[in-house]
């Protein structure tokens, strides 16, 4: 198990599938998600991906549990993560 110390911060970067035409709609909802830093439509197999810097991988999965997941529009994620030295 990896821990992240008061150094690093953990990161997210959660691939995000929307239904039909709710592209906008999920994107203008994850410009309410503080932990978001950056946010970019995509083509392709999924619609958007979201980078969130957090304190520790609990608030990280917590935020995309709680935050994302459950945005009107969502019908699927994929997170990787990593650290930021």
């Amino acid at each position: 198990m990896l821990v992240v110390d008061g150094d690093h911060m953990a990161i997210g970067f959660v691939l995000i599938s929307t239904a039909p035409a709710k592209e906008h709609e999920v994107y203008n909802q994850l410009h309410n998600v503080k932990e978001i830093v950056e946010l970019h439509p995509l083509f392709g197999e999924y619609d958007l991906i979201a980078k969130i810097e957090t304190e520790d991988f609990i608030k990280l999965g917590q935020i995309v549990v709680d935050k994302i997941r459950t945005i009107k529009g969502v019908i699927d994620t994929k997170t990787l993560t990593g650290i930021k030295f």
